[in-house]
């Protein structure tokens, strides 16, 4: 009898234990990569079926947030966790904090970090300032962009240049059709680029994100005719209380049957006008090269820190280039420093600022851009870490 009971026990023990391997699997790092920072962004391509179910994510016992987006499966890692390994397994519901509140609020789809608006783009026309010509009226762009703390770091409409909308990306000097156009310079009214609908919107416990359709119209003879499909998903994912990522995919796709070509001109496509607070005696240019604002301008550049002082603290974000983008390292288009005399700032990654680009009907080109945005201020050696982030993120696989 002594002998039975044994085999039972030892036989149960086994069934239990190979019904949790199978429902168990470890997520490991593919390579040696290094995290020098405090936090990044992890991701691992499911297995098939792998997101069928509910499961838990779990760090040495411990359950951690995260987030599916199509074939993969993103979570933050720290410093101290990120070698892992990382335990995936069934259970009846999976963790479903978010970390941040979306809200359609004034013609706007903002986001909130702690109660914190970092992020508001622009579904509504807005209208151009009284007694300013209507031309310069204006959807799909960005502003305010703010840190962390709610630092706003974007202008609108100023004086000087009442085209310039926060984070927007027109392009300037392009031919359609046989004739030259610019989306850019709206005061012209040969073109315009309207945010057209929202595409799609999900928010999680790692980041949230959005996906937008703007139109690039040609107004040039009230012709009023798509030239060009931009589709832009926008991520938005939150890495500590003084830093989160803001990803841009963009893609293009001509309208007609006739080719979009962008001809080289010395600025267009992803464009920042920063906040008035900043002038050339508070405020930072600095690139993966070690140009700074002086030297910047026609220079080419993976990222390029843009920052300064905000009130009474100091903030800003690093611009990081893709490294599958088009003429990558792409030229950067920075004012002078003496721009107005005292030195407003207006960055820009300029792709075409030194080749044309042609897109072929019924073809898609993407862009892709993502910005550090923070509170403080960011070393070289972090902004150089964050982009070899971007470029190849800390990726992991699942052993079974």
């Amino acid at each position: 009898m002594r002998h039975y009971l044994n085999w039972t026990f030892s036989s149960l023990f086994f069934c239990l234990a190979l019904a949790s391997c199978q429902n168990q699997q470890q997520i490991e790092l593919i390579d040696n990569q290094m995290l020098e920072g405090n936090a990044a962004i992890a991701q691992a391509k499911l297995p098939e079926g792998g997101n069928q179910s509910s499961h838990r994510l779990l760090y040495k016992g411990n359950e951690l947030p995260y987030q599916i987006n199509g074939e993969w499966v993103f979570w933050k890692v720290t410093s101290e966790n990120f070698k892992g390994p990382f335990s995936w397994e069934v259970k009846a519901e999976s963790m479903t904090s978010e970390s941040q509140e979306v809200k359609k609020e004034n013609g706007q789809y903002a986001v909130y970090m702690n109660n914190t608006k970092i992020l508001g783009y622009q579904m509504e026309v807005t209208q151009a300032p009284e007694g300013v010509n209507p031309a310069y009226r204006r959807s799909g762009y960005i502003h305010p962009l703010n840190t962390p703390k709610g630092k706003r770091l974007t202008r609108i409409q100023p004086e000087d240049h009442y085209h310039h909308y926060g984070l927007w990306n027109p392009w300037t000097h392009t031919l359609f059709e046989g004739d030259t156009l610019d989306f850019w310079n709206l005061y012209k009214e040969e073109g315009t680029v309207r945010f057209a609908s929202l595409l799609s919107e999900s928010n999680g416990p790692v980041f949230s994100t959005f996906e937008v359709l703007h139109e690039h119209v040609v107004l040039k003879e009230n012709k009023n005719k798509i030239a060009l499909n931009e589709v832009q998903k926008i991520r938005v994912t939150p890495v500590d209380s003084s830093q989160y990522y803001l990803d841009f995919e963009i893609q293009y796709t001509p309208a007609s049957e006739s080719e979009f070509k962008i001809i080289e001109y010395r600025y267009g496509g992803f464009g920042w006008r920063t906040t008035e607070e900043w002038d050339n005696q508070n405020s930072r240019v600095l690139s993966s090269e070690g140009n700074t604002r002086t030297t910047a301008d026609g220079s080419t550049a993976r990222w390029c820190i843009v920052d300064g002082a905000l009130d009474e603290g100091y903030g800003g974000a690093v611009m990081l280039s893709h490294p599958q983008n088009f003429n990558h390292p792409e030229p950067l288009r920075i004012w002078p420093e003496n721009q107005y005399g005292r030195g407003d700032l207006f960055a820009n990654f300029a792709t075409t600022k030194n080749t044309d680009w042609i897109m072929e009907s019924g073809k898609t080109y993407t862009l892709r851009y993502r910005l550090v945005v923070y509170d403080g201020k960011i070393e070289p050696a972090h902004a150089n870490e964050e982009w070899n982030l971007y470029a190849k993120p800390l990726t992991y696989q699942f052993k079974s």
